[in-house]
């Protein structure tokens, strides 16, 4: 049984390149704010995955209730402020630094980096 091939219809993807800040790129207010606290979130997340405690023991050593160690498990940090998150990784044996040096551009800009 010989198959025809399909002919489809010539379609033109329209691609918008990024801003490298997804929080900026869709309009949302404070979008520096917002990636500085996805990026806190994700090394929560990563950290609390890889040590195998139960979301009940890990709410014990950041003292809040088990509710919102299931948010920052599902990556939503919104409710939490950055200064909050940094305490969390504190609490979970980590180093935060902050590091301020003048910048290239015409506006700084906030990050994270994990060794």
């Amino acid at each position: 049984m010989k198959t025809k091939p399909r002919k489809t219809p010539n379609r033109v993807a329209r691609v918008t390149q990024g801003s490298g800040n997804v929080f900026a790129d869709l309009g949302l207010p404070n979008p520096e704010q917002e990636l500085l606290k996805a990026q806190l979130a994700l090394q929560i997340y990563s950290i609390l995955k890889d040590s195998g405690m139960t979301q009940v023991e890990t709410a014990k050593i950041l003292g809040v209730q088990q509710p919102q160690v299931s948010l920052l498990m599902r990556n939503r940090a919104g409710n939490f402020s950055v200064g909050r998150l940094m305490e969390f990784l504190t609490a979970l044996r980590q180093d935060v630094e902050i590091t301020v040096r003048p910048s290239r551009k015409d506006h700084g800009a906030l990050s994270v980096v994990s060794e």
